[in-house]
């Protein structure tokens, strides 16, 4: 895989319900700041190509990109659409620039998940509507089922998972585009109202709207536009079964295939070289049980990692990850914003000297499908 430069990122604040935006007024709002930070235009040597991510049922129509079209796509040029995941994007765009066929490719993303009367009636679409669908199957009754059998396996308490929240919490505090977020107790946490049992309240990510987006260019071009472009050294996804995991719900062979790919196309034998993870973790429980996937930790040490800080001695999510928010379809593009954040040495929960970072997106009932993308800077 050639390398591929990331020239600029930019991002909206993420709110729980953003109703004095349209959508595509929040997507311009990206779109402008990655113009104007790089001095690109939609000329013939400036965006040869965009691709977009959006959902139909959250944007309530049909053919969604078709709506952004005043800001993506009023150039005459290519431009694509990515509903599956906000990573897959990137995955996308690698493809176009190692192709030949585009050196400057911007991505862009936006979701209201505020507009649904229930993010639950979305997720609930993507059911087998003949088996699944009529049991009321979602993203969240998945999750619960998942986190039941990780709970088994475990033995993970509340007490525990209220650590992971806390922590998230108290990262997701620091940082500017999430207003919303601010500290809780871990009694606040373990007496929260159940969503789905054993998932409670503060276990899920909350409600998000938002839009981010990034300028990828090929390694020649990337040297031209910035100074300190990070680099995307490799990327790899893998999808599990139409019905999820095919009864094994804690099977991560999947995340494993994803992560094999990724390291493979960036040149690398294991994850030793890497300084920092941003896993989507959907809900709290995902966080240990995704990292089992990664092989960062065994399934029968869970309980002990999390109780002596293995995730900040690991610099797992020092984000907060998406327990902070941020919508469902763009939980891989703003983990990408963090790790490139983190690289460039300006994040508000700065870790020390990292070079390499991996990041981690799931999409489809109780993580059906994985990508990964790895990132680094020059040293």
């Amino acid at each position: 895989m050639k390398k591929i430069g990331i020239c600029a990122y930019a991002q909206t604040y993420v709110e729980t319900n953003m109703w004095h935006q349209r959508f595509q007024e929040m997507a311009w709002e990206v779109v402008k700041k990655l113009l104007d930070e790089t001095s690109l235009d939609f000329s013939d040597t400036g965006i040869e190509m965009t691709i977009s991510v959006s959902d139909d049922v959250f944007d309530a129509r049909t053919i969604s990109d078709n709506a952004m079209t005043d800001v993506l796509g009023a150039h005459f040029k290519c431009e694509e659409k990515v509903a599956q995941e906000g990573l897959q994007a990137i995955y996308y765009a690698c493809s176009v620039i190692n192709s030949g066929i585009a050196d400057v490719v911007m991505v862009v993303g936006h979701c209201k998940e505020s507009q649904a009367k229930s993010r639950n009636m979305v997720t609930h679409m993507v059911f087998d509507p003949f088996y699944e669908r009529p049991v009321g199957m979602d993203f969240l009754v998945a999750a619960g089922m998942q986190a039941q059998s990780f709970k088994h396996r475990t033995q993970i308490s509340d007490m525990e998972l209220a650590q992971i929240v806390v922590r998230a919490r108290e990262r997701g505090h620091k940082n500017r585009f999430y207003p919303e977020i601010t500290p809780l107790t871990y009694d606040e946490v373990i007496t929260s109202e159940y969503l789905c049992k054993p998932i409670r309240r503060y276990h899920a990510y909350p409600v998000s709207d938002g839009a981010v987006g990034f300028i990828l260019t090929s390694e020649h071009r990337a040297k031209e536009l910035c100074k300190d472009p990070v680099w995307i050294d490799g990327v790899g996804c893998s999808m599990d079964t139409y019905f999820p995991k095919n009864g094994d719900l804690l099977d991560l062979s999947s995340l494993k295939d994803a992560t094999t790919r990724a390291k493979k196309r960036a040149g690398l034998d294991s994850l030793d070289e890497i300084d920092l993870y941003e896993i989507s973790d959907q809900y709290a429980y995902q966080l240990p049980l995704w990292s089992v996937g990664l092989g960062l930790i065994r399934m029968d040490d869970v309980v002990s990692f999390i109780k002596n800080g293995g995730l900040d001695e690991k610099n797992i999510n020092p984000s907060g990850g998406m327990l902070i928010g941020g919508p469902l379809i763009l939980g891989g593009l703003f983990r990408l914003v963090e790790a490139v954040k983190q690289l460039k040495g300006v994040s508000e929960n700065q870790v020390k000297d990292p070079k390499k970072a991996l990041v981690h997106s799931s999409m489809g009932p109780a993580g059906q499908f994985h990508s990964i993308a790895i990132v680094s800077r020059d040293n």
